[in-house]
C-alpha cells in the first residue's frame, strides 16, 4: 500500500529535516534545519502535492528501517499502536507490524521525524548525500529511494521515481534474463531433441532392415510349411485307406475270437465240474490227514510233558539273552554247532514279519546302525527315543522278545524305562555294539528263532555263522514306518 501524508516541509520550523545531513538534539530525536531551504510554497500558504506511489520493495525497505529503529525510541515518543509491535522478535517486527507502521509512518509526521533521525544517523554517508538531494552511482536504489521518502529532501520524489524506474528496469532485466535462459534451455532440449530423433531414426532403420530379413525368412518358412502340409495330407490318405483295410481285418479277428471265447467257456465250465470233484475228494483226503496231524501234535505234547516231568525243569525266571546283559558276555564262549545259516540277508518287511510270526523269536536290533540310517538328522538322543518307542510297538503287537543294543561310547544315564517286553543294552568300555550281539546270538539255545538287524556286513556275516537270520536296517525301517 502506498505511504501518504501532507508534504513535511510545512511542519513547524522546530522539526525540520536537516539537509545536510547534521543530526539535531539527540534529547529531542528531531534534526535542525541548517539552511533554511524548503519547497516552493504560494503566497497563501503550502501547496499540497498528492504522494507518489511507492514501488513494493520501496515500501518493505522503509517498513523494514522503521521497525529496525522502534526499540531505540523512549517510550513515551512512540505511539500507541507501535508499542506492542516494538515488543515483538525482530524477525517478526517488520513482518507482522508492516501494516501498523505503515499507517502511523502516514499519519504521524513527527513520528516519521524522529524515524527519520535515528535511520540518517545509521545510513552514514548515504545519509548525508540523500539529504543533499544526490545519490551515489553505485548506491541501492531502493534503500536510496527508502532515505529520500523519509527525510524529504529537495527533490525526493525524483529520488523515488529513479528508483522506481531502477527496479523496474531490473524487474524487465530479471525477465530478459528469465526469457534468455528459456529460449538456451528450449534451444538446447530442441537439440537434444535432434539428436535423440537421429538415433532412434537409425534405430528404426536398423529394425526395418531386420524386420525385412525376417519377412523373407517367414516367407521362405510359409513355403516349407506349405510344401510339407501337402505331403502330410497324401500321407493321411494313405493312413486312412489302410486304416479302413485295418478296421476290415479287426473284424474278422474279432468275430474269430468270439468264436474261440465261446468254445474256451465251454472247456471252463468243464475244467470247473472236474474241480468241483477233484475238490470234494480233496476235503476227504485233508480231513484224514488232518486227523493224522493232530494224533502226531497230540503224541509229540504228552511226550513234551512226559519229559519235561522226567527233567524236572522248574520254570526260569530269565532268558538266555538276560545273562548276556548282566555279565556282557565276559567269557566269550563257542556257538554249539548248527546250521550254517537259517535265513538271507534282505530289506523286505515281509521277511521280518514271517521271522517274528516263529515261535518264541528274539528280535535282536544294532540301534545306531539302525537309527543313523532312517532318521540321521536328530540328536542321539532322540534317535534312541524314536527306535525304542517303535520296537515297544513291535514287541506288543508280536509278544517276542526285542534286544536294542547302543555303543557304550554315547551311553546315557537316567534313561527313561524301556516299553514292556524290550531289553536296553549299552556296550562296555573297550567293546562295542557288535561283539555285544555276537554274543546274544551265541547264548541262545540252538533250534530258537533269532533275528538280528544290522546293514552292517560283519555284522551279518558273524550272526549268519551262528545260526542266526540277519536282515537289514531297511528292514526294520519299513515295519517301523507301516505301524
Amino acid at each position: 500500500m502506498p505511504l501518504t501524508e501532507p508534504y513535511d516541509d510545512h511542519l513547524p520550523q522546530e522539526d525540520p529535516v536537516a539537509l545536510d545531513g547534521a543530526v539535531g538534539n539527540p534529547d529531542d530525536n528531531v534534526v535542525t534545519d541548517t539552511s533554511g531551504a524548503s519547497d516552493p510554497t504560494t503566497d497563501d500558504g503550502p501547496t499540497a502535492e498528492p504522494e507518489p506511489t511507492l514501488p513494493e520493495p520501496v515500501r518493505q525497505r522503509i517498513v523494514t528501517l522503521t521497525a529496525a529503529v522502534l526499540p531505540t525510541l523512549p517510550t513515551d515518543e512512540v505511539p500507541v499502536p507501535l508499542r506492542r509491535v516494538a515488543k515483538f522478535a525482530p524477525n517478526r517486527r517488520a513482518r507482522l507490524g508492516a501494516p501498523v507502521i505503515a499507517a502511523q509512518l502516514t499519519a504521524d509526521p513527527l513520528f516519521r521525524q524522529r524515524v527519520t533521525a535515528r535511520v540518517l544517523s545509521d545510513a552514514g554517508d548515504l545519509g548525508a548525500a540523500v539529504v543533499e538531494g544526490t545519490a551515489p552511482a553505485a548506491a541501492d536504489p531502493v534503500e536510496v529511494a527508502a532515505l529520500a521518502y523519509l527525510a524529504r529532501p529537495r527533490g525526493w520524489r525524483g529520488l523515488i521515481d529513479a528508483s522506481g524506474a531502477a527496479v523496474r528496469a531490473e524487474a524487465d532485466s530479471a525477465v530478459v534474463a528469465e526469457l534468455v535462459r528459456e529460449a538456451e534451455q528450449r534451444a538446447t532440449r530442441a537439440e537434444h531433441d535432434r539428436a535423440v530423433a537421429r538415433v532412434e531414426a537409425e534405430k528404426l532403420r536398423d529394425e526395418l532392415a531386420r524386420v525385412r530379413e525376417e519377412l523373407g525368412q517367414l516367407r521362405e518358412e510359409s513355403r516349407q510349411v506349405a510344401r510339407t502340409l501337402r505331403e502330410t495330407q497324401a500321407r493321411e490318405r494313405k493312413a486312412t485307406e489302410l486304416l479302413a483295410t485295418e478296421r476290415g481285418r479287426a473284424a474278422r479277428a474279432s468275430a474269430d475270437v468270439d468264436a474261440e471265447l465261446r468254445r474256451a467257456r465251454a472247456r471252463l465250465a468243464e475244467a470247473e465240474a472236474a474241480a468241483g470233484v477233484a475238490r470234494a475228494s480233496a476235503k476227504e483226503a485233508r480231513s484224514v490227514d488232518d486227523a493224522r496231524l493232530w494224533l502226531l501234535l497230540e503224541t509229540i505234547g504228552q511226550a513234551a510233558v512226559g519229559l519235561r516231568r522226567e527233567l524236572a525243569l522248574d520254570p526260569v525266571d530269565k532268558l538266555p539273552a538276560d545273562f548276556v546283559a548282566d555279565a556282557f558276555a565276559e567269557q566269550p564262549g563257542t556257538a554249539p554247532a548248527g546250521p550254517a545259516a537259517r535265513a538271507r540277508d534282505t530289506d523286505d518287511p515281509a521277511r521280518l514279519d514271517q521271522l517274528l510270526a516263529l515261535p518264541r523269536a528274539h528280535l535282536v536290533v544294532d540301534g545306531y546302525n539302525v537309527t543313523k540310517r532312517g532318521f540321521g538328522e536328530m540328536s542321539l538322543e532322540q534317535q534312541r527315543k524314536r527306535l525304542i518307542t517303535g520296537l515297544g510297538g513291535i514287541a506288543a503287537q508280536t509278544g517276542d522278545e526285542v534286544t536294542v543294543v547302543f555303543d557304550g561310547a554315547e551311553r546315557m544315564h537316567g534313561l527313561p524305562p524301556a516299553p514292556r517286553g524290550v531289553r536296553v543294552l549299552f556296550s562296555r568300555k573297550g567293546e562295542t555294539a557288535d561283539e555285544l550281539i555276537r554274543r546274544l546270538v551265541r547264548a541262545e539255545p540252538a533250534g530258537r528263532p533269532v533275528v538280528v538287524v544290522s546293514s552292517d556286513r560283519e555284522v551279518a556275516d558273524g550272526v549268519r555263522r551262528h545260526g542266526a537270520y540277519p536282515l537289514g536296517a531297511d528292514s526294520l525301517l519299513r515295519r517301523l514306518a507301516r505301524s
